[in-house]
Parts: structure tokens; sequence; C-alpha cells
């Protein structure tokens, strides 16, 4: 067997696969976030090691004999995990969605220069980056920062606590800010201009590398026999992306999680001219292009459970049925926004409400919103020449057929739906499975592994409906980019 592991913002989902792809199980389990201010998002390391820890013990429950080869990790970018020199860690980890380091942003992007930042790494400075957070802690929390001894991402804390290595790879380290992207090694620039030494960071490697093994008194509570591998892993985009078969060049994924990705793989390395989209490593070696919005899936969430208070989202979806004709616009920023505003300021908002609005006007905007969104990030690939025909689609809002409708024909797009939607924990067994040697490389591996049973084809006459509200849509996001802050 082979072990995936998503380490999620919400929760830690896992999947045991067998050597032909065949899942075999899935867990979940949850842990809290904090939201110490407004704006701010941040999590206690120990919950992910103790949520990972139980997942793997309920994922072996009831097996005779508990032999897994190997264990695979992806995981939330940009996370900033900062251990002291006995390896506690020194603070909560601020998260990937946090928006604190305005003003760090503004320096690396202003003062230093965008144009410096894109020649060092490949993209300039965002909120969510984590050369900005180290910023912060330096400027904020100096204390802290003379801590620091080992600084890591999220996943490379699980990959840490149960190896001993400390190692981070490609995909999940291009989202640093501290990553030379196209050579694949650490910048010395941005090291200085964050005040960190070389021996602070953790050592690279390709994502499908075997960077140790479990632990034995790990493997022993665990009950598990035999060596135990633990490849590098990816970032959560990277892994899901290989969880989809979005490998090789031309391929692209659309990720519905709690937040929003655009991903579009290519073998070669590229910057679009204004760094709207970020420039990063694949976890198949190559290298990809990729948008983020920052609310996705979790602007449903917050306005079904907060707002209306009803946890059934299927059937509060059954009244949608006038699509491309809704007059009301959500504006899809409850944390700011990063691809393509770079604006980790600006709030959410709903335009264009009557005394006729219903309910399901409402619902049906916030789905809207979410799909014109990741179309933002979509019109700047294809200002570069990309032809995007065809996308995969995963994450949990993907399971709703209604929305997946509305991104098929807001983005003018097939969407493919492949027969296990898990995502990262997919994309992580199946870089275990090829550092483990049951497959010779990561393209190989994902294209055999992963099927499509589903096609969403976009219908030209709702095409031309969306197309109209899309340009109504853009048109919102610089009249109250200022109302907001």
């Amino acid at each position: 067997m082979y072990i995936g592991i998503d380490l999620g913002t919400s929760a830690v989902k896992l999947l045991a696969m067998d050597e032909n792809g065949k899942i075999l199980k899935t867990v979940s389990v949850e842990y809290p976030i904090s939201f110490p201010k407004s704006g701010w998002s941040e999590q206690n390391p120990e919950d992910w090691y103790k949520g990972t820890i139980e997942g793997i013990g309920k994922l072996l429950e009831g097996e005779a004999e508990k032999k897994v080869d190997g264990i695979g990790v992806g995981g939330q970018m940009h996370g900033l995990v900062i251990l002291d020199k006995d390896d506690n860690v020194i603070r909560p980890a601020i998260l990937w969605n946090d928006g604190r380091t305005t003003e760090e942003t503004a320096y690396l992007n202003n003062e230093i220069g965008m144009d410096k930042l894109s020649e060092y790494t490949g993209n300039i400075a965002f909120a969510g980056f984590t050369a900005p957070k180290i910023l912060w802690v330096k400027n904020n929390e100096p204390e802290n920062f003379a801590k620091i001894a080992k600084l890591m991402l999220p996943k490379d804390y699980i990959v840490y606590r149960l190896t001993g290595a400390y190692v981070s790879d490609y995909s999940d380290a291009s989202g640093m800010l501290l990553l030379d992207v196209k050579n694949k090694k650490w910048s010395d620039e941005m090291l200085k201009i964050c005040s960190i030494e070389n021996v602070t960071m953790p050592t690279l490697h390709e994502s499908a590398d075997v960077v140790g093994t479990v632990k034995a008194e790990i493997a022993s509570q665990l009950g598990i026999t035999g060596e135990l591998k633990v490849v590098a892993g990816a970032g959560d985009n990277a892994a899901a992306a290989v969880g989809t078969g979005t490998v090789g060049a031309g391929g692209c994924n659309l990720s519905l999680g709690t937040s929003g990705t655009l991903f579009i793989s290519n073998d070669k390395f590229s910057v679009d001219d204004k760094n709207s989209l970020h420039s990063f490593a694949h976890a198949d070696g190559g290298f990809h292009l990729m948008g983020c919005m920052l609310s996705a899936a979790s602007c449903n969430k917050w306005w079904m459970d907060e707002i209306i208070k009803d946890k059934d989202y299927a059937a509060s979806q059954k009244g949608i049925t006038k699509l491309g004709e809704n007059n009301v616009f959500f504006l899809p920023y409850l944390m700011g926004e990063r691809s393509p505003h770079n604006d980790p300021e600006v709030r959410a908002g709903f335009l264009g409400m009557s005394m006729d609005t219903t309910r399901e006007d409402m619902i049906q905007a916030v789905l809207e919103g979410v799909a014109f969104g990741l179309r933002d990030s979509l019109e700047v690939a294809r200002s570069l020449g990309i032809k995007i025909e065809v996308s995969n689609i995963c994450g949990g809002g993907a399971k709703s057929p209604l929305w997946r409708r509305i991104i098929a024909n807001v983005m003018n797009l097939k969407l493919e739906i492949q027969e296990n939607d898990e995502g990262p924990a997919l994309g992580g067994a199946i870089l275990a499975a090829v550092g483990c040697g049951r497959y010779t490389d990561v393209v190989s591996a994902s294209k055999s592994l992963v099927k499509v049973v589903e096609t969403v084809e976009p219908e030209p006459e709702l095409v031309a409906k969306y197309e109209e509200k899309y340009r109504m849509f853009k048109k919102m996001y610089p009249a109250i980019k200022d109302l907001t802050k």
C-alpha cells in the first residue's frame, strides 16, 4: 500500500492506495483554525501532526498485516513554520490565507522592486507568500525571529516529525518567494533580504525523491512492520495536479477547495509580464503557471453555514434553474484576493440586489462569483497565447453538478471529472509509488492511474450569456477596491 496525505486548512485527509491505483480507504481528521485579528489566519503545527498520526491509525484499522511501502504528503502552501534550536515550534504557523503582511509585501514589491523579485524568484510578492511573513515576524516579533533555527512549510513539518529529515520539494518551495524557481535553488538575494541564513533552510528535492523512513518508534506505535519510505511530497496544488492527471506540457486543472486555483502544467519555465500568475516548479519535474483566489468553496461554506444556516448544500441548489440570467453579483474576496489583483485588503460584497431577489439568487451569485474569479486568471493565461480548451476539476466544490456546469460555461471549458476526486492525497500516494519504484516517473504514473469518468461540455447559448455577465463582473473590482479597505 501507499499512503497519500493532504494536509489541508480545515482537516488532514488521508487515503490508502494499492499498487494498481485502487483507493482502499479514506479518512479525515479535522483540526481548528484561529483568526486572532481580522485578516489573520493561524494554526498549531502540533494539531497537524496529531491529526496525521490519528488519521494513519484510522486508515490502518483492521489491517491484519499493516504493510505500507511509502508515504507522500501534499499540503497547504506558503505557511510559515519556525522552530528553535531544540525543535520547539516558536509560534503558531501563519497560514497561506493570512493577510497581515501588507506593509512587508509593499516593501518587497516597491522598495526591493517587482523586477528584482521576478529576476530572483520568477514571482512578485503576495501577502500570502512566506517571505513577507518572515519579514513580519522580524518587524513585529523580533524575539521570536532571533530564535529561528529551522524554517519550513506545513507539509515539511509533517515529514520532519515522521522522519527527522529536514527537506522541502521544489513545487512547495516555489511559493515561499525564497526559491530561484527557474534554477531550482534557494535565492541568495532573497535570503539576504529576509535576513535568513542558508543553513536555516531545508534541503531541496524533487517531489518523488525518497527523503527518509518513518522513525521506528512511530511505526511501532502505528503497528507498521518493515521499512516505510517517505517521499518529499508536494504543495497541495501540484499534488492535486498529479492526482488529476495534470502532468506534462499543456495540462490544466481547476481546484475548488478552500481556495480556488487554475493550474497549467508545462515542461518549460515561463513568466507573464505582470506576474499576475505564479510561476512555480511542478511535482512532475517540470513547471507550471498558477492563478490562486483565496476564497473559493469557502465562500459557499461561509454563506451556507454562517449566514443562512443551512448545511444541505445540494438541496439548496435544486431551485437554481435560470443560469446566466442572475442580476445579483458576488465579489468573492472574503480574505482579500491574490490572482490577478494581489490585494489582501479588498473585501467581499453583493451587488445588484432588489426587492424581488430570492434566496436562490443569492446562492447562485456566490457560485457564479467564484467562477468569475477563476476566469480572471484564465484570461491572463489566454493573454499569453496559452490555449486551454479542456480542464480537469477537483476539490470539495467540484462535487456539485450545478457548480461544475456554471464553471464550464463561465470559462468556456470542457471539464473532465476523474473517477477518484481525492486530489492532493491521491497525488501524494502516486508520488510515494514512484519513489518506491512501482512506476518509473511521475508523468507516466499519473496518466496511468487517473481515469476520466464524466465530461461537462460548455453550452453555446449559456456561454454567450455568461460572457455578458463576466464583462459586468470585471468592472466591479476597480469600482469597489478602495471602498472596502
